[in-house]
């Protein structure tokens, strides 16, 4: 798969010397923010959720899983995925580079590792309260605990733990007696055109019909597929693109707020601050007050 057709969420600590990121996510708002989660995106690391209450959706362009208080999930890395919450939630996202578990250069960890990690026929793992996924949950558990009790130990616990949770989810999927499921890749390939249009013609006048023809199906075919994987429609799903990149805009350039409006689709500023607020609880200037700010601290 092209992954240049989607947003590569980036690990907000990648370039520190401990690239360990905790995404504490409430009610859909994300702490520390990080705006790409909103929408189809993927990682160059892999990621572990844990939902400490409420319920969400895990939706990759495959399938679509509703987990609830208590439950786990595993992401692969590279593979294309939204979490959408359906209620009132809480949830925990552990994100991470894959070189954490494999111990050292030449470790026999290393074969382990690397006979999951990338696996195409292995991108999802719900983990629920079932008796073989006990230990794993326990550990996602300590995870989320370690963020609210944090010693100058912090990063050797999360390192530690991080094995221990690897073992455990080996153990729990028995991914090396299992045989890999094929999915069937039409609709796969289908989202795929759709989700590449917008991202070419977000600015643009995107209809329905324009987006059923860019990947030669009707218009009903169209709206399938994106209730299928994403459960949304064309233009809601439009829509966040627009946002997520307007507030990418907003960040990183001094553009007039109405230009940007302009320049990610919208034809009234009204509309674009409407969206805005909806979808951030800020309106665009708040929005970008707000980020610099926090680079000041």
């Amino acid at each position: 798969m092209n992954h240049d057709k989607y947003i590569n969420s980036v690990n907000l600590n990648q370039n520190t010397n401990f690239p360990y990121l905790v995404l504490n996510v409430i009610n859909g708002n994300s702490y520390p923010r990080n705006p790409g989660f909103r929408v189809m995106h993927w990682h160059e690391d892999i990621q572990f959720i844990y939902v400490l209450d409420g319920k969400i959706d895990v939706v990759t362009l495959e399938s679509r899983t509703v987990l609830h208080k208590g439950d786990g999930f595993f992401i692969n890395k590279n593979v294309v995925h939204l979490v959408d919450k359906t209620d009132a939630c809480h949830y925990n996202s552990f994100i991470f580079p894959d070189y954490f578990l494999r111990f050292y250069l030449g470790s026999p960890a290393e074969q382990i590792v690397s006979q999951v990690i990338g696996l195409k026929d292995f991108p999802v793992f719900p983990i629920v309260n079932v008796k073989e996924h006990i230990a794993v949950l326990n550990t996602l558990r300590k995870l989320s605990s370690l963020e609210h009790n944090k010693t100058t130990l912090y990063p050797y616990e999360v390192l530690s733990t991080l094995s221990v949770l690897w073992l455990e989810f080996c153990r729990a999927v028995q991914i090396f007696e299992n045989e890999a499921h094929k999915k069937n890749s039409q609709i796969t390939n289908r989202m795929a055109i759709f989700l590449q249009y917008i991202e070419l013609h977000y600015p643009e006048d995107v209809t329905l019909e324009s987006l059923a023809e860019s990947a030669n199906v009707s218009k009903s075919e169209c709206l399938r597929c994106f209730k299928t994987t994403l459960q949304t429609t064309p233009y809601k799903y439009l829509i966040e693109y627009r946002l997520f990149k307007a507030a990418d805009l907003l960040k990183n350039t001094d553009r007039l707020i109405e230009n940007i409006a302009s320049e990610v689709g919208f034809h009234h500023v009204s509309h674009f601050g409407k969206c805005f607020r909806e979808k951030t609880g800020f309106s665009p200037s708040e929005y970008r007050e707000n980020f610099y700010f926090m680079l000041k601290q």
